[in-house]
């Protein structure tokens, strides 16, 4: 009974509920399934312990791996939980750091109630980053960009006790070997871990200058740092037994570097203009994050750093400089991507979310001040100050939920099961686009739906790894011969379809109809793909039967979650049944044609008028 007395006194339930509470909450809005972006490919790289897009993310991988053997679900969605407890840990760290940083402020002579006051600004703090747009959007599909938040709050707390050793006299290096290790594991995780770097560099500067002159323990600090990056071999050792997902096939050290640095996404550089670097200096977007309440309560956070730990504020501040100074500055991405690098921002908001809860302190103190409290407090203050705390997190939680609630989300899923099931035996789908492919990867590599098919990306056909993965369909191909790199992949589809269009039944998805220009060939729609012939053949009547196999699951209503692609897929069913209607009526099958143009305006307000002018040109309008 002791012990348990005991260990009941050494677990802290506030910093319990800091992970617990958020992982309920992620767990009950938790995508079932695939999702699109790089969803159907993370999830197909890590049950297969294979490579993801460069530079591969071998961390994230074997991190999520575990997960994939919990009896629960699919596959995807234990891929899904495992992004959601990486979360809810660094919503851990959103309370470790604030308490540390409030552990020795004093609000009242009674230390129970200053005691729960750190605390609850601690929990506040957590709980108010957990519904964050940003993060709850990352949280509630695989992401990489919690497990890094994470780590980046494991550094700066180390990093905060170091200090403090200093200051107390006290020689205590391993922390700082501990820090570079995990910033060297980090670089597994994402790359943007190097923004981090000055602040954490300033702070021990700051804290003991002499750092800089001792050469055993920088020695051995970048020992620690290349220990932890070594976790990289993963990649060539996992490339040499050619898993099912095999990205950039790192097999030797030159293709590990292309890996690596991404070179495999070259790209022109943007036209720089003050609308654009505005608009990529506001994907660091606070207030849309915590609200302007929250943004009130950070400036109170950076007062309270400014006076008693000058270091951090000093930290954080010249993060915020060099994320928005790379990202914007360096990366220079277009209008059309700056929502990509809106993710990158997770550690900086991590530590936002650590201010805002000492900002919350610091007005609690405000208002102690200036109040009479007596020696013995009740409990209807006690009352009081858990309300303002928990204000911020619950008004948040609400104005969230709705958009964030994916549990119903199966648009992914169905999108790649019906493009599945509209094609025959021993079918080639050539796919154009992330979103559109990854599902497919997904459910064919690992729920094993439709072995059969050939699922080729056209813009990797321009790679020799990727020709390479695909011994069935281009063992033989001209693609192999040629520098398809310099031709692009417009010119390696072309050639790839007619090498197979007399062998097998040859597809395209909806994005590459619309992408790419077929001289020589005529799409035929067949549900929401396209089946390729050549001009001379006769032409046929597209299948409709095979709408009547389709899931539309959150297609024909309202869901909560709707992010780029999602809307898009939806587009595609849209247009897809437009276009079916249109067909129909041109042949005079009056009534299935109606069917198909009024589908396509349930599905979306935006086919009103084009559904309309296809009514009226066939003189049927109402």
């Amino acid at each position: 009974m002791n012990l348990f007395r005991k260990s009941k006194k050494l677990i802290d339930p506030y910093l319990v509920f800091a992970c617990t509470i958020p992982f309920a909450l992620y767990m009950a809005t938790l995508a079932p399934s695939v999702t699109f972006f790089d969803s159907g490919e993370f999830m197909t790289a890590t049950a297969s312990l294979g490579s993801a897009h460069s530079p591969g993310y071998p961390l994230f991988l074997m991190y999520a791996k575990p997960f994939t053997f919990i009896p629960l679900g699919n596959i995807a969605f234990r891929v899904n939980v495992a992004t959601a407890f990486s979360s809810s840990l660094a919503c851990l760290g959103v309370y470790i750091l604030t308490t540390y940083l409030l552990k020795k402020e004093v609000l009242h002579e009674n230390e129970r109630f200053n005691n729960l006051a750190v605390k609850f600004a601690g929990l506040a703090a957590a709980l108010s980053f957990s519904v964050t747009p940003r993060l709850w959007l990352q949280s509630n599909h695989d992401k990489p960009y919690p497990l890094l938040a994470f780590i980046s709050a494991v550094i700066f707390y180390q990093l905060l006790r170091w200090s403090e050793q200093c200051r107390e006299g006290r020689e205590s290096p391993s922390y700082i070997y501990v820090c570079t290790f995990l910033a060297g594991l980090a670089m597994a995780v994402h790359q943007t871990v190097i923004l981090l770097l000055p602040a954490w560099f300033l702070i021990i500067v700051l804290a003991d200058w002499r750092m800089i002159t001792r050469t055993k323990e920088i020695i051995i600090s970048l020992f620690f740092a290349l220990f932890g990056f070594a976790v990289h071999l993963y990649l060539p050792l996992r490339a040499l037994n050619n898993p099912l997902l095999n990205w950039g096939d790192s097999k030797t050290f030159d293709q590990f570097i292309w890996h690596f640095l991404r070179r495999g996404y070259p790209s022109e550089p943007q036209k720089r203009t003050a609308g654009l670097v505005w608009e990529q200096i506001k994907a660091f977007n606070v207030p849309r994050e915590f609200t302007w309440l929250g943004v009130a309560l950070l400036i109170l956070g950076l007062i309270f750093l400014w006076k008693n730990h000058r270091t951090v504020f000093i930290a954080y501040m010249v993060s915020v400089v060099t994320f928005v100074s790379v990202i914007a500055g360096y990366l220079n991405t277009g209008f059309e991507t700056i929502f990509l690098t809106e993710e990158f921002f997770t550690p900086l908001y991590l530590l936002t979310a650590v201010l805002i809860g000492a900002g919350l302190f610091t007005f609690l103190r405000f208002a102690v001040s200036y109040a009479t409290l007596p020696e013995r407090i009740g409990a209807p203050v006690y009352g009081l100050v858990v309300i303002m705390f928990l204000s911020l997190p619950t008004a948040l939680c609400a104005v969230n939920y709705y958009e964030n609630d994916q549990h119903n989300n199966y648009i992914a899923f169905d999108y790649a099961t019906n493009s599945l099931r509209s094609l025959p035996q021993s079918a080639i789908l050539f796919t154009w686009g992330d979103s559109g492919a990854f599902p497919l990867w997904y459910l064919q590599g690992v729920e094993r739906m439709r072995e059969d098919i050939d699922l080729p990306h056209t813009p990797h056909l321009v790679f020799a790894w990727y020709l390479d993965s695909m011994p069935r369909l281009f063992k033989e191909s001209r693609l192999k011969k040629f520098n398809m790199t310099s031709s692009g992949p417009e010119a390696a589809l072309r050639i790839s379809i007619m090498e197979n269009l007399g062998g097998r039944p040859v597809f395209i998805d909806f994005s590459t109809r619309y992408s790419v220009e077929l001289r020589d060939y005529i799409p035929i729609q067949r549900g929401i793909v396209y089946r390729i012939r050549k001009i001379n053949e006769p032409t046929g009547i597209p299948d409709i039967s095979v709408w009547e196999n389709f899931n539309n699951r959150g297609i024909l209503e309202k869901i909560s979650f709707l992010d780029l692609d999602t809307g898009k897929a939806i587009m595609i069913y849209a247009n897809s049944y437009l276009e079916a209607g249109e067909f129909l009526l041109s042949i005079n099958r009056i009534k299935d044609g109606m069917m198909m143009l009024r589908k396509a305006e349930l599905i979306s307000s935006e086919m009103k008028i084009p559904a309309q002018q296809i009514r009226m040109r066939f003189g049927l309008a109402s």
